[in-house]
Order: structure tokens, then C-alpha cells, then sequence
């Protein structure tokens, strides 16, 4: 891995961390004009859509490179079970977070939703009794300051509503991003995401029809964020993390994309007019820090343990 593929890799992890953040502002203001079970359902099937030329170039570059092999039946049971399990927990996270967003900001939201990166370590931890170490710990710690200032208002103990919903999304990422684990080693990863996008988009169509009224000129006035999340969020932002992990270390890969909390809150203040308090403010700092140590916990971990191995 050269230098100069690495920092091409970095911009694109970048970039993508970019679309990310800023599609919490286009979700925010989608859903001026249409609600948010049609918001989300519409957006995953246009990401699901995008992603199926990908999968067959994807496909055809295998092809060409003698690496692709002939699934089985197992496989191909495995790989529709991985979709539809990850495409639920997908779903709910998706639907918490895009409910929240109707009652909270978009920076607080990217923030919030961030504390994953802290959480699935914990959870690891409690289902397979895998110790995380002192780092994470600390970043726990870090995390439920930073819970305190962003969704506790200074005048009294009262959890908004929008945030506890995001909060709730946090931790529904949390299991999906287990069940990717768990299942990404014996599937085909372009595959999954897109089944996952399939599976919640039709849940959320079905969610959106039992509860919504449906309104073609809503669908035109939210085009825009629609096309930007569903297009750019879901099938070119996906695109550049996967070109761009070949070529970065995945430590130094999940830094760049812990950006999109950042990007979130500039992007919000920048279109939004969003304004975060001195308490907010504290918050998305505390958040920030939780978020990178958990990030840096491995190298940390590696490093006590070449010491140790020298000493």
C-alpha cells in the first residue's frame, strides 16, 4: 500500500463521511413534504436500486479475475437469512432515527446516533463476555456525559422525545452492525447491504401505508433529499467506503467516517441555521472524544501488548 493510494483512500472515506453528515439535513427537510415512513421507504429502494449495477459489476469484475465461484444452496440460504435479518434491524434503526429527526436537530442527531461506535464493544461484552479494556470504559464514560448535556435540558431531568428516539436508533445500529459481523465472513458484502436496503424499504412502505397519507406533489417537493439520500447517502457514499477501505488501514478508515457527526453539525449550521447551546456544544465534544477512543482502542490494546511482549 502505497502513499499516495492511501491518501486517495482517505479522501474518498472522507467524501463519503461528507454525504453522510449532510444527509441528516436532507432527511430533516425531506420531511417537510412527505412523512417519514414514505421518506425512508422511498430512499432505501432508490439505494437498493443504485446498488444492483453495482453488484453485477462487481459480478463481472470476479469473472474476469477467475474469483468468482458457483453458490450453493446453503449459500444462497445464508446469504437471503443475513438480508433479512440485518434488513430488521436496519429497518429499525432507520425508522427511530427518521422520527427523531422530525423533533430533534440534525447536528444532535449525528452525534447521538455516533454513540454506536461506543456501544457495540459494550455489547459485545455482555453477549460474548468480551472485554473491551480500560479505553472503552472510558469512552462509556465519556458517552453518557456527553448523553447528559446534548439530551437533558439544563432546568430539569426530561429526555425530548426526538432524542430518546434517536437514542434508540444508536442502539438498534448496535445489533445491526453485530449481525453484519456475524454473517459478513460467509456472505457476499455488496449482496447484503443490498438486500438490507430492499428489506427496509418495503417494511417502511408497509409502515407507511398503514399510517400516512401518501401525496404525489409531497414526493415532488421532496425530490431532492430524496435523490441525495437514496442515491448519494445510500449507493455512492456505500461505493466510496468500499473502494476506499482497500486502500487505508481500518483503524485510520473508521476515524475518516466518525466525520460524519462533525459533518452533520456543519452542515446543519451551514443550511439549517442550526445553533447548538454551550451545553450542546460540550456535549458533541465529550461525544467526539468517546467516538475516537473507541476507534483508537485497538492500536492502544496492540501497543500495551508489544510491550509487554519486549519487556
Amino acid at each position: 500500500m502505497n502513499n499516495r493510494s492511501s491518501l486517495r483512500g482517505s479522501l474518498l472515506l472522507l467524501l463519503g463521511a461528507m454525504i453522510w453528515g449532510a444527509a441528516f439535513v436532507a432527511q430533516r427537510v425531506g420531511m417537510d413534504n412527505i412523512g417519514p415512513f414514505y421518506f425512508l421507504a422511498i430512499r432505501m429502494i432508490m439505494s437498493w436500486l443504485v446498488l444492483l449495477p453495482v453488484v453485477m459489476l462487481n459480478d463481472l469484475r470476479k469473472k474476469k479475475t477467475g474469483k468468482a465461484a458457483v453458490p450453493s444452496a446453503e449459500d444462497r440460504r445464508r446469504q437471503r437469512k443475513a438480508g433479512l435479518l440485518c434488513g430488521l434491524l436496519l429497518f429499525a434503526a432507520s425508522s427511530l432515527q427518521q422520527v427523531g429527526l422530525v423533533e430533534t436537530s440534525a447536528g444532535k442527531a449525528g452525534f447521538i446516533t455516533a454513540l454506536y461506535v461506543v456501544l457495540v464493544p459494550v455489547a459485545g461484552w455482555l453477549l460474548f463476555r468480551r472485554n473491551p479494556g480500560k479505553v472503552i470504559w472510558l469512552g462509556v464514560l465519556l458517552a453518557l456525559a456527553a448523553l447528559y448535556l446534548l439530551c437533558i435540558p439544563a432546568e430539569g431531568f426530561r429526555l425530548e422525545r426526538g432524542d430518546g428516539l434517536v437514542l434508540g436508533c444508536a442502539v438498534c445500529f448496535t445489533g445491526q452492525i453485530l449481525c453484519v459481523d456475524r454473517y459478513a465472513p460467509t456472505v457476499d458484502g455488496l449482496r447484503l447491504s443490498r438486500d438490507e436496503f430492499l428489506v427496509t424499504g418495503v417494511l417502511a412502505l408497509l409502515a407507511a401505508m398503514l399510517s400516512e397519507p401518501f401525496s404525489w406533489q409531497g414526493v415532488r417537493d421532496a425530490l431532492i433529499p430524496l435523490v441525495y439520500t437514496g442515491v448519494f447517502s445510500g449507493g455512492v457514499a456505500y461505493t466510496l467506503q468500499i473502494i476506499g477501505q482497500r486502500e487505508v488501514n481500518p483503524t485510520v478508515a473508521s476515524l475518516l467516517m466518525c466525520m460524519e457527526s462533525v459533518f452533520a453539525v456543519l452542515t446543519g449550521a451551514l443550511l439549517l441555521g442550526e445553533r447548538m447551546s454551550e451545553r450542546e456544544t460540550w456535549g458533541c465534544i465529550l461525544m467526539f472524544s468517546a467516538v475516537i477512543l473507541a476507534q483508537l482502542s485497538p492500536v492502544i490494546s496492540a501497543g500495551r501488548h508489544q510491550k509487554r511482549r519486549l519487556s
